[in-house]
């Protein structure tokens, strides 16, 4: 998949010359392709650079742009520097929210122009998913219900949440998965109260409430899920607090779509766990954006103003965490649309007992 046209045609809206992509994320939008390089995007067309790991593959698979090799002699900056020069680039714009400042220092001292914060611009774009991103989102989603449908034959006391982790890698990468969009997070009982609890030798046994957070990167592109099914007979009161997260979820679910912010997802989610008195145990936002990186924006949290354009891929996953006893969080992925949602993750959501 290949944005060039799309980051070329914003850049008189920024009132830039040129658009500088150093980014892995930002690599991989533009190009298609991953070879640890630099675009240049300008009004005079695009350039590519690559070092020699790299170079034959972007020959082969890189589209739309000029290709150079790199050396020691002339890095990416050098050929940068020229190409800015050549073209009498005045105002080019940078990656401002993955840049450091010591690369940004670089960057100042090497290149002959203004350098201009724009992550805005690829973030912008990035936000609305296009039809072909679409695709390749849905079938990463699906591999991950298919890793869920297998982890349940799984799963039996007796066993640790690490062992559980690593199976779900496995299942993952087994159906086609490139690899993991982040470490799985697989807590057991008491654990579960931390939302982003790590996965370790605690055993799971009867009566506990079992959370699995995981996704996969299928074409570049993540996945992201996560259910909580029970080990053994859940209490009455573990059954209500589940009920009422799923019910939270499917409340945010039938507000979101395209064209509002995105604090009324959240909203409309947090209400129902606040009306049950559940309130304070929701810790965290009801939803980010998911694409080429796990987190992206806009998110869906209680003050995000932003609205959400056509196209967003938006995680749907509120939680309630009781400090020292259990939590349950129960995450989908959804597609928004001008009147409603479409939900990509199709993995059951009924309180699941083994």
């Amino acid at each position: 998949m290949n944005h060039l046209k799309q980051i070329a045609q914003k850049l008189e809206e920024y009132q830039l010359d040129a658009m500088l992509i150093t980014s892995t994320p930002g690599e991989r939008y533009a190009i298609g392709f991953l070879g640890e390089g630099y675009v240049l995007v300008g009004r005079q067309g695009c350039h590519y650079s690559t070092d020699a790991r790299y170079i034959e593959a972007a020959q082969k698979l890189v589209t739309g742009t000029d290709i150079s090799l790199t050396s020691r002699e002339h890095n990416h900056l050098a050929l940068a520097a020229e190409l800015i020069q050549k073209h009498g680039y005045q105002r080019v714009g940078f990656e401002d929210g993955s840049v450091s400042v010591a690369q940004f220092n670089m960057l100042k001292e090497t290149l002959p122009c203004t350098l201009i914060p724009a992550q805005k611009l690829l973030d912008g774009l990035r936000a609305s998913k296009d039809v072909e991103e679409q695709a390749v989102m849905k079938q990463a989603q699906n591999i991950t219900d298919e890793a869920f449908e297998a982890i349940l034959q799984f799963i039996h006391p007796g066993m640790t949440e690490k062992q559980v982790a690593a199976r779900l890698v496995y299942e993952l990468l087994n159906r086609g998965a490139d690899k993991v969009s982040f470490d799985p997070i697989v807590a057991a009982g008491a654990n579960g109260s931390m939302p982003h609890a790590v996965p370790s030798d605690t055993v799971i046994e009867q009566g506990m409430f079992l959370t699995m957070d995981f996704g996969c990167i299928y074409q570049g592109y993540c996945s992201d899920m996560t259910r909580t099914i029970a080990i053994g007979t859940p209490t009455e009161e573990m059954k209500q607090v589940y009920h009422i997260v799923l019910a939270a979820q499917e409340a945010g679910i039938a507000a979101a779509k395209a064209g509002i912010p995105g604090c009324e997802l959240d909203a409309a989610a947090r209400q129902v766990i606040t009306d049950a008195g559940y309130g304070q145990y929701f810790s965290h936002s009801f939803g980010h954006s998911v694409g080429l990186e796990i987190h992206e924006v806009p998110n869906a949290h209680a003050k995000e103003q932003t609205i959400l354009p056509v196209g967003t891929v938006i995680s749907a996953e509120p939680g309630i965490y009781i400090p020292g006893r259990f939590g349950v969080r129960i995450e989908d992925v959804l597609i928004l649309h001008e009147t409603g949602c479409e939900d990509i993750t199709h993995s059951p959501k009924h309180l699941i007992v083994l």
